[in-house]
């Protein structure tokens, strides 16, 4: 069964933190240059593929002893959110444009960009994290892929309007925050248990 509450969190974690990612630049530039639809149909395919190996990763976890697991998570949590926060901002890379404007050719730069560009990325471990911790991969899965398509879709179609809006600076803020709470937790856990 699907806990709506744990698929709201990871959601929420998730966005916050792909937010600032080079990858939601990347989408943004993608998405500028050609069919929004060919370029989302990528890269919803790659963060589909992370999410499942992440969600596998952190499901072996849950074999561990709780202690265990909750100690790990926890530090983890933490050493995300000091990422984040000590990260400097990135410049944009250039994309190349592809020879022709097929579906197959803009799908297949947008998958590829995406597929390496996230391969053990923050998201991609928070994603494994929360696996490990709510011991629900189906909740846990839904609602990370959800965020990552939603930033994806803002990142391709809006992206430019949000980051005039709000700064990603204040983005970056939020979801180190929701990472020292979820860390601080876990921790917590870990030694009270």
């Amino acid at each position: 069964m699907i806990s709506i509450t744990v698929t709201a969190l990871v959601f929420g974690v998730i966005f916050l933190a792909e937010l600032p990612d080079k990858t939601a630049l990347a989408g943004l530039v993608l998405g500028t240059r050609y069919r929004a639809s060919y370029v989302f149909a990528g890269v919803a395919a790659a963060f589909l593929l992370h999410v499942v190996l992440a969600v596998a990763a952190g499901s072996v976890l849950t074999l561990l002893p709780q202690r265990i697991v909750h100690a790990i998570t926890g530090l983890l949590f933490l050493g995300g959110a000091a990422m984040l926060l000590l990260q400097k901002g990135e410049d944009e890379e250039e994309i190349k444009k592809p020879a022709d404007q097929s579906f197959w050719r803009v799908a297949g730069t947008g998958f590829m960009l995406i597929l390496v560009a996230e391969f053990g990325d923050l998201t991609q471990i928070m994603t494994a994290n929360l696996a490990a911790r709510y011991n629900d991969p189906i909740s846990v899965g839904l609602g990370a892929v959800l965020g990552l398509w939603a930033v994806a879709g803002l990142g391709i179609v809006g992206g430019k309007a949000l980051m005039k809006k709000v700064p990603l600076r204040l983005i970056t803020q939020i979801a180190a925050l929701l990472m020292l709470a979820l860390g601080a937790w876990s921790l917590y856990e870990a030694v009270a248990v």
